[in-house]
């Protein structure tokens, strides 16, 4: 397949706006599957979540109350062996991924109590898709992970987990797309569009572009873009805030809900929620205090490791804090991808989510992460 400039054309199988983790997996996944796609990014005016994600690909914190959910991230994880392997073969980039299982720490009996009854809550909610955990006491834990503090009373333990350096997954996306065929245009954020029944015309960077299938992936700017396309995507920004370390030897063989060591050595502190609208400028030191002090709560080393980096960022989260996926019923062709798990869900978004947009129709079991479920039913 050779790769077409869309400078010189217009008219594509599918256009995905969005170029971010969530649009550059679907697109991906869409050029491998043999649709011509165009991928639309709007550039750095975008509130750009792929580039401060924490890089987990996580399992045992995702679905309760939503078994749904469990299953689909659980899926996701099963597939990121395979998207790793065809990204790395085709591209040569390393994804740096690593799934040699997660763990949540408690501090304090409370804490190991309440993540057990939590747990405990995920495998039942499972049935028979089943669910592999473990509470690990601290004497057993201190084996698996040397260094831990002696505040730790235990860990829960899965074995799907694991984690990977969003940049170099996005950077392999964007190669792997455009070195199948696919269309790449940076710099093209939508200044209007037309939809009818699978026709859709875009005006992006001076140009208008057509094609019988469009996926909306623009994370936050879905909220505006969403109804133009008979679409809801009622999603809101929540920042959370990172702290990098200088380099350190290996001293975490697995990554935490809130603490993993990148592949160069850097130890990355994260897992804050703040509702601050847009603002990404702003720190919270109060918060960064309160991150740093439960890290070295943890493994009291990392008091000697200098912080040399720290950053805020965007999630893009629904009401419930689930993905949406949807496809117009006014204007069939037009889908949806809003998540706030870009690296977690991108072998679902690659593997499976994509292979479904190219034929048309979602599956029945993503109908549970249509927006519809936050329609509220009229009050006679």
């Amino acid at each position: 397949m050779q790769t077409s400039s869309p400078s010189a054309r217009t008219a594509f199988d599918a256009i995905v706006i969005g170029g971010g983790l969530v649009g550059a997996a679907i697109g991906y996944g869409l050029q491998r599957q043999g649709l011509d796609t165009l991928l639309l990014d709007e550039g750095d005016i975008a509130h750009r979540a792929s580039r401060g994600n924490f890089g987990l690909i996580w399992v045992q914190s995702k679905g309760l109350g939503a078994p749904h959910y469990q299953r689909w991230t659980r899926g996701s994880a099963s597939e990121w062996p395979a998207l790793a392997e065809d990204l790395q073969a085709r591209t040569g980039i390393d994804t740096r991924r690593q799934q040699p299982g997660g763990v949540t720490f408690c501090l304090g009996e409370e804490e190991f109590e309440r993540r057990s009854e939590y747990m405990a809550q995920m495998q039942a909610e499972a049935g028979n898709f089943g669910f592999e955990y473990r509470m690990i006491r601290a004497a057993e834990a201190r084996d698996m992970l040397p260094g831990i503090g002696p505040e730790v009373t235990g860990i829960s333990w899965t074995p799907y987990d694991g984690h990977a350096s969003p940049l170099h997954l996005l950077r392999a996306l964007h190669e792997g797309f455009t070195g199948l065929g696919g269309s790449y245009l940076p710099n093209a954020g939508v200044a209007d569009s037309t939809a009818a029944p699978n026709d859709f015309s875009v005006h992006a960077a001076g140009r208008r572009f057509t094609a019988p299938r469009v996926v909306l992936a623009a994370g936050l700017g879905n909220a505006a873009l969403a109804p133009r396309f008979g679409l809801s995507s009622p999603v809101v920004p929540e920042r959370g805030q990172i702290l990098v370390t200088e380099r350190a030897q290996t001293l975490l063989p697995m990554p935490t809900v809130s603490l993993r060591q990148t592949a160069e050595g850097s130890l990355m502190i994260g897992d804050s929620k703040e509702n601050a609208g847009l603002d990404t400028v702003t720190q919270s030191p109060e918060i960064m205090r309160s991150m740093a002090r439960r890290a070295v709560r943890c493994f009291p080393w990392i008091a000697d490791l200098n912080v040399v980096r720290a950053w805020s960022a965007l999630r893009v989260m629904a009401p419930d804090g689930l993905p949406i996926y949807d496809q117009s019923e006014q204007f069939p062709g037009a889908f949806t991808a809003n998540c706030h798990s870009g690296v977690t869900l991108a072998g679902t978004h690659a593997n499976r989510l994509a292979p479904m947009i190219a034929a048309g129709a979602l599956d029945p079991e993503l109908s549970l992460f249509s927006a519809r479920r936050f329609d509220v039913p009229a009050t006679a």
